[in-house]
């Protein structure tokens, strides 16, 4: 049974994220080690839960699961060759690192998800088409956005930390 039969959602990249979590935490109570006879055998079935909605959950890897699932999934672990995407990803990453408050954070995230949808698109036409390279290297390029995603939001905390730690009665 392959994570999207798990959780009763089409192959796609596509899904209802509300419907994967609910389908979760049901399989997650149906299968708990507590509730269960055999104890190892829950486990091993509520790891193998958890793993799948790990997958399916971020779209970057669920975009790799679909090709693994069509057995194009290899050389997927190497870097990217598009100069102009790098270029743009370089200047992004930049743009972090210099980043100080939370509105350009906010600007930001909002620029990397107008990244991750045009990706997306792409992914969906290379993967009707079957056309397993280029629908690779969106996966690469997903991939990417979503830890420079994991990133911003890393900063966005460590930013509420420092304003949380801001006491009034500071000397200046």
């Amino acid at each position: 049974m392959n994570h999207f039969e798990l959780f009763n959602l089409p192959v796609e990249l596509d899904i209802d994220l509300a419907s994967l979590k609910s389908n979760f935490l049901s399989l997650q109570q149906q299968y708990h080690p507590d509730k269960a006879e055999d104890k190892d055998q829950a486990l091993i079935k509520s790891s193998e839960i958890n793993q799948a909605f790990k997958v399916l959950s971020q779209v970057d890897s669920r975009a790799a699961y679909l090709l693994a699932l069509k057995k194009q999934d290899h050389h997927l672990d190497q870097s990217i060759s598009d100069f102009e995407f790098l270029q743009s990803a370089l200047e992004l990453r930049e743009q972090l690192d210099e980043a100080t408050s939370q509105e350009h954070l906010s600007t930001l995230k909002q620029e990397v998800f107008q990244w991750i949808d045009g990706l997306v698109r792409e992914f969906k036409i290379d993967y009707s088409d079957e056309d397993w390279g280029e629908a690779r290297d969106t996966v690469r390029k997903l991939r990417f956005f979503q830890r420079v995603l994991n990133d911003i939001e890393k900063a966005e905390d460590q930013l509420l930390d420092d304003e949380d730690n801001f006491d009034l009665d500071d000397d200046f």
